[in-house]
């Protein structure tokens, strides 16, 4: 496609949606300023990053709030948004100077002579992104290079630029339509890969990365000049199924500029001004979604080697371990059918008309079977997309100590989301939470004995945190909206404010956690779901994960004699709850049977590893505390990436 079908395409996407924009405008001017006008699950997902990431602090939020009644989902959601964007911490700048160093400036050459310039950004240690029309072929990329620190520092003297050269034949993946191309780059001087001098941007697939209204951020080489932003009047206008639309000054040279929100999070890849009906001018600008480039590599043809590369992206180039809260709406599950498979340890009871997710089934790393066990949220997810994920994670670890990574393909994946989903009654809990006011009385489970097991585990995990017990009892005496609330909400925000997660996230956790542990036919369903995909003798390497670890601690009372685990993984786990060893099938924290070496991976920003080190409740266990980023306190990819955690594994399997 040439660029000038490129912008006939552009042109044609924005003269289609004119109804949109001026309804989105319409709505704006009722209101008597440019807000966030989006619909409300963009605005629902919106929220829950924006408070997950601490992006909005607990006194703000309470200011929002402050009027004491109940607020239908799109105004709660609304008012959260309005205090974000209210006022920028000064790390703002901070925060962009950092996002701009993985921003380069592509020199493209034709036989030896310079041809144009582009913009590219670093997505992985060694992965850059740009337009196709900027690097259509891997003979292109072969030819050219991109330099970074191409910009001047704060007394206006260019910097010394770093240049590398790019590798195709390592990875290329292109898309004309969506019109991006992903690239490895060669090393440098001393064979440094770029990442590890520049960093990188994660990819983030989930929703909630900008609404309708919010600001974007463009930072670029225009013209090939030195690196620029652009940060005023700057917004989002429209969001396509495949692009977006926004307003901001760009010109030639900022193709494939990464457009980042005001947390300097990617939203698009920038590739295309839309003409005016002069033809000479521009009056909106086109940037490709990152979840639809996302999806697009997902489903790429590539041979292990290079899909081992594209696990540089990390875990959260899929949709995260911890949702979004779903405020009266219930996510559809894919149904694929379940078929028995040979060497499996069991069969799940399943109705004949019921589906689920099938789990996945691997094969023997030298004598032993490597098993990787989830956590909640991971319902309809693909499952080979997640086993990638969690083999990504361990293959950075693995390769701090100078170890080869696994391969993904070898892990068993057992998978419970969509039994467990089945069994919760989702749709009665999600009509109850319609109404809901906040994070505690949306997720209280709505069976008593359920409820009661819920509340003793957030008010136990707010206790593990330092929470003064004269703010629990006066959580409990007054409270912010009565009832449940009252006793709930005040320890759920003390959690949110110490920890990598949102309140919304973590009710969510301990609503799923709770039934699992109160509901036997919940448990069961799990149980029964996991079974059916785990090899039926030998030594298993057992990696669980949040929810998944205390699924674990009862699949291991009920392991066949044929069965040893030599090393059994824990990784973000409530397993130093009271209510959780209580509840579990060993009746305590008991040590199972025929674990050899138990290694509890837990970090200080994760709110469900709140009652970590286990060492002091459970006997010999291994507690490595890791330095998740607090994004990502939760994400089961850190954990894995932790050195000490990946030679463990790694270790096991030689």
């Amino acid at each position: 496609m040439d660029v000038r079908q490129q912008q006939e395409r552009v042109a044609e996407r924005y003269r289609r949606t004119t109804a949109e924009r001026e309804e989105i405008r319409r709505r704006q001017e009722e209101a008597g300023t440019p807000v966030v006008v989006d619909d409300e699950e963009q605005l629902r997902a919106r929220a829950s990053r924006l408070l997950a990431n601490g992006e909005v602090g607990a006194s703000a939020l309470s200011h929002a709030l402050s009027d004491g009644h109940a607020l239908r989902p799109t105004v709660l959601f609304e008012r959260i948004l309005g205090v974000a964007s209210e006022l920028q911490s000064v790390n703002f700048l901070a925060r962009g100077e950092r996002a701009a160093r993985a921003v380069g400036r592509i020199s493209i050459l034709e036989s030896g002579r310079l041809a144009g310039f582009g913009t590219g950004f670093l997505v992985g240690e060694r992965l850059l992104l740009t337009n196709n029309h900027v690097l259509p072929d891997p003979d292109t990329a072969t030819s050219s290079f991109v330099e970074f620190d191409l910009e001047l520092d704060v007394d206006g003297v260019t910097k010394r630029t770093d240049r590398y050269d790019l590798d195709p034949a390592t990875l290329f993946v292109t898309h004309v339509d969506l019109d991006f191309s992903l690239v490895a780059v060669a090393h440098g001087d001393g064979g440094r890969r770029p990442g590890s001098v520049h960093g990188w941007h994660r990819l983030i697939a989930n929703q909630g990365k900008i609404v309708i209204g919010e600001p974007v951020n463009i930072v670029g080489h225009p013209n090939g000049r030195a690196k620029e932003v652009a940060v005023r009047d700057n917004a989002l206008l429209n969001q396509l199924p495949d692009f977006l639309h926004y307003r901001t000054d760009t010109e030639p040279g900022n193709s494939g500029s990464p457009v980042f929100n005001d947390q300097w999070e990617v939203v698009a890849l920038h590739h295309a001004g839309v003409p005016g009906p002069d033809g000479q001018s521009w009056i909106a600008n086109e940037g490709v979604r990152v979840s639809v480039l996302l999806a697009h590599l997902a489903g790429s043809d590539l041979s292990p080697a290079q899909r081992t590369v594209l696990t540089e992206l990390g875990s959260q180039a899929m949709p995260s371990d911890v949702a979004p809260v779903e405020v009266g709406i219930r996510r559809e599950v894919p149904p694929v059918v379940v078929s028995p498979r040979p060497g499996a340890l069991g069969t799940t009871r399943i109705a004949p008309n019921e589906t689920r997710t099938a789990g996945l089934t691997g094969r023997l790393i030298g004598q032993r079977a490597v098993v990787f066990l989830h956590g909640r949220g991971q319902e309809g997810h693909d499952p080979v997309q997640l086993r990638a994920a969690w083999a990504g994670g361990l293959a950075r670890g693995l390769a701090i100590g100078q170890q080869a990574p696994l391969d993904a393909t070898a892990a068993w994946f057992p998978v419970y989301g969509d039994a467990l989903v089945a069994a919760l009654d989702k749709p009665e809990r999600a009509d109850a939470a319609a109404s809901a006011a906040c994070a505690a009385e949306a997720l209280a489970p709505v069976q008593a004995s359920t409820r009661a097991v819920y509340a003793e585990l957030i008010d136990q995990a707010a206790a593990r945190a330092g929470m003064p017990p004269e703010e629990r009892r006066a959580a409990q005496e007054a409270g912010f909206l009565g009832g449940l609330v009252a006793a709930l909400q005040g320890p759920l925000s003390w959690l949110a404010d110490r920890s990598g997660l949102d309140d919304l996230a973590i009710a969510a956790f301990f609503h799923d956690v709770a039934a699992y542990l109160d509901r036997e036919s919940v448990r069961s369903a799990v149980l029964d779901a996991v079974r059916a995909d785990l090899p039926v003798d030998g030594e298993w390497v057992l990696v669980s994960h949040s929810l998944g670890s205390v699924v674990a601690m009862d699949l291991l009372t009920q392991l066949p004699d044929r069965v040893d685990v030599p090393l059994l993984v824990t990784a973000g786990s409530p397993l130093g709850l009271d209510a959780v060893q209580k509840r579990l099938l060993a009746g305590g924290p008991v040590r199972p049977q025929r674990v050899g070496t138990w290694v509890n991976a837990w970090a200080a920003a994760d709110a469900v590893s709140i009652g970590c080190p286990l060492n002091d409740d459970w006997p010999a266990v291994h507690d490595v505390r890791t330095s998740n980023p607090k994004d990502r306190a939760h994400d089961i990819a850190e954990y894995l990436a932790d050195p000490a955690v990946a030679e463990m594994i790694g270790q096991s399997v030689r």
